[in-house]
């Protein structure tokens, strides 16, 4: 595989092949937020997650983490076809149990909503909804790229969607299922997300 800047290189170095295709998936110009930076942010949390403490298998985490969003565009089944994908490519490279549980939580972050006796699958959607808690910049070009991977829908229908979305996130309990990011993340996190609201409820 080419030389990646990630936080964790590919973490099958006997198969390269498998490597470059996922980096190639990420790095499809049609992606605008689902790309190659938003996985090297996952990988980051994920990163950070451990130092703090949070512990869970790292392997299939990582894994997991590179394929969750393998397959991207726009469509409702896209975490299934990503969990297909890694299915199918990791059979084989890794134990039969590492692969199930890959599956599993690729599938995971379609609902983001992990038991509590589940450390991988709360460690994996916390890193993926981090990008909630980030700065004011930061979040304004993420909810701006989600637009443009949406750019096929209309104004309205993508205001319906999107507000769907956010008022989804904060009926929830809690964003973040590790106690570190829980502590960290969730009050920036529904901050941003009801500042993005409140400026969708405006535009009617």
């Amino acid at each position: 595989m080419g030389r990646v800047d990630l936080p964790h290189q590919w973490p099958l170095p006997d198969s390269p092949d498998l490597g470059e295709d996922l980096v190639a998936a990420y790095t499809d110009p049609t992606r605008h937020y689902h790309d190659l930076r938003h996985l090297t942010e996952v990988l980051t949390q994920l990163d950070e997650l451990a130092a703090a403490g949070e512990l869970f298998p790292d392997l299939p985490v990582t894994l997991a983490a590179w394929f969750h969003d393998a397959v991207y565009d726009g469509e409702r089944d896209a975490e299934e076809r990503s969990a297909v994908w890694a299915e199918e490519a990791l059979r084989g490279l890794v134990p039969d149990d590492v692969v199930t549980e890959v599956v599993r939580l690729v599938r995971l972050t379609e609902t983001h909503d992990p038991a509590d006796d589940d450390p991988a699958g709360r460690a994996l959607s916390d890193a993926d909804l981090a990008i909630l808690a980030a700065d004011e910049a930061r979040y304004a070009e993420y909810a701006a790229a989600v637009r443009a991977e949406y750019a096929h829908l209309s104004d309205e229908d993508f205001r319906i969607g999107r507000t769907q979305v956010l008022e989804t996130l904060l009926d929830k309990e809690r964003l973040f299922r590790t106690e570190y990011a829980y502590r960290r993340w969730e009050v920036a996190a529904r901050t941003n997300v009801r500042r993005e609201l409140a400026g969708w409820h405006a535009s009617v």
